[in-house]
């Protein structure tokens, strides 16, 4: 499935997205609100993984391209969170984008198509999203896409060390009912 909006496409990974991605994610402030930089490696493994997820549940984290710009800026899409996540069971929505690409509303573009995408066509009854308390854009991006945070619902990430700046988060959700209407972003299939 690829979702167009009016500037973006989130598309199906390609091998091409994996320099790029590589790039954004030893970039230090791309990463400052996550436990610590990825290698070349760890950043392959993790493209090649989400563009198999993708594949398997027909959505995911999309790869980002601008329309008529850069191939790739970041992902932005919907993902399964399990237990023992404190968060699961649930759908995640999530997005990092590339730091050339901040500052322009795409993650906020990009995630209101996934939201549509979520509860018009998944017919999802709740999307949830977190992040580490200090990660202010983050947190902007889930209010201006409708989602409300949920204090009771937060939670101490478990993969990382009592003590650890990054370790407390914010927990926001939406549930259809809640929704304002669908965006105008357009979805279709993508053959291939």
């Amino acid at each position: 499935m690829v979702i167009e909006t009016d500037r973006l496409i989130l598309r199906p990974w390609r091998t091409a997205d994996h320099a790029p991605f590589g790039a954004m994610n030893t970039d230090p402030e791309v990463m400052r609100h996550f436990p610590s930089l990825m290698t070349r490696a760890q950043s392959d493994t993790m493209a090649v993984r989400l563009a198999e997820r993708m594949d398997r549940q027909g959505f995911g984290l999309y790869a980002v391209e601008v329309r008529g710009g850069a191939p790739f800026v970041g992902y932005v899409g919907l993902q399964p969170v399990v237990p023992p996540h404190p968060a699961a069971p649930a759908t995640e929505i999530a997005w990092r984008l590339a730091r050339h690409a901040w500052g322009r509303g795409y993650a906020t573009e990009a995630a209101r198509a996934c939201l549509d995408l979520a509860f018009d066509r998944l017919g999802l009854d709740e999307v949830v999203s977190f992040t580490a308390i200090g990660n202010l854009p983050s947190q902007a991006v889930m209010q201006r896409i409708g989602l409300r945070r949920d204090p009771a619902r937060d939670f101490e990430h478990p993969a990382l060390p009592v003590g650890d700046v990054l370790r407390p988060h914010v927990f926001y959700s939406l549930r259809r009912t809640d929704r304002q209407p669908a965006s105008d972003a357009a979805v279709t299939r993508a053959g291939g």
